[in-house]
């Protein structure tokens, strides 16, 4: 373990076998450039024990992007908002997008490569984009459930909640009170997954076929069904069972 006492040596082979040994180098070594560098490249979040100067620094923070797209957090504010900076952290991890700047945000480019890369990304897009039907498409298509951040719009728009069932079936949920009562869609998603019948509405949850579809896909969707069909189906099993006694 390398101490404040520990070489410049001492430290370059030890932030080689592990960046997260920057941490307890001198604050000087925290600006050499050649130990940064090596710390960086080994892991990418250990720009945050770097000098402020470093974190301003294109080259180590495209080094670290590169290796852990998180390390962006650490980036100064002018490297945050850097696009070639960004797409670099986006390819290794598309939420980086919680931590570009607001006008990076505004960047139809740089929202899409995000979102390519992580559905979940689209949580911190701007608004503009959260009801751009392509942008959330590319979303939904790596990851359904990201529907949760479409705008209202969107999320009632039936070719958008069609595609991100196709991804994740839990993604019904966050679909339009409308098209919860939309009879093909909640179809679909209790034919992946009956216990997708709470999301859907009272009416359809009453719906026999429905709910065969559900209940039959997964027993514990009975819990869901609506009272009126549930006794309905429960007086229907009493009667095949009195018929089969006789």
């Amino acid at each position: 373990m390398i101490n404040k006492n520990s070489t410049k040596e001492e430290v370059l082979e030890a932030v080689k076998n592990s960046g997260f040994a920057l941490y307890f180098a001198t604050e000087e070594l925290k600006r050499d450039r050649e130990v940064v560098m090596e710390a960086v490249k080994e892991d990418g979040f250990s720009l945050q024990y770097a000098s402020n100067e470093l974190k301003g620094d294109k080259a180590f923070i495209l080094e670290a992007v590169k290796e852990n797209g998180w390390a962006l957090r650490y980036a100064s504010e002018e490297l945050r908002g850097n696009q070639e900076v960004f797409l670099e952290a986006v390819k290794k991890c598309g939420y980086a997008l919680l931590y570009a700047t607001e006008e990076l945000n505004r960047d139809r480019e740089v929202v899409l490569k995000a979102v390519k890369k992580n559905g979940w990304a689209l949580e911190h897009a701007s608004k503009e984009f959260k009801s751009d039907q392509e942008v959330v498409l590319a979303a939904v298509n790596q990851n359904g459930v990201a529907l949760k951040y479409a705008s209202a719009t969107l999320r009632g728009n039936k070719v958008v909640v069609l595609e991100a069932m196709k991804e994740n079936p839990w993604a019904f949920e966050y679909a339009s009170e409308e098209l919860n009562g939309d009879r093909e869609i909640a179809m679909e998603a209790v034919k992946q997954n009956g216990k997708l019948l709470e999301y859907a509405s009272e009416e359809l949850r009453g719906d026999r076929e429905i709910v065969l579809e559900a209940v039959k896909q997964n027993s514990k969707a009975l819990k869901y069904v609506s009272e009126e069909r549930k006794k309905e189906m429960v007086d229907c099993w009493i009667k095949t069972m009195e018929k089969d006694k006789k």
